[in-house]
């Protein structure tokens, strides 16, 4: 983990509620307790503020079982 906190955008496919929401934001903290997540479920679009790089952020989010487009 990276100590200067990074804004990370990702679109991700297949999230359609308050419980997806939950899970994904769930996964990336399992990772970064601190991390910040903002998900608007009406476009896809993922913002996570945290010290991980994106390549683990992507991951965390793939492994709660979505897709992760960009």
């Amino acid at each position: 983990m990276s100590t200067t906190p990074t804004t990370h955008e990702l679109h991700v496919k297949g999230m359609s509620c308050q419980h997806c929401v939950k899970g994904v934001t769930r996964a990336v903290q399992a990772h970064d307790a601190s991390a910040e997540v903002r998900i608007d479920l009406s476009t896809g679009k993922v913002l996570v503020t945290s010290g991980l790089a994106l390549p683990a952020v992507r991951q965390a989010i793939e492994e709660e079982g979505y897709e992760v487009l960009a």
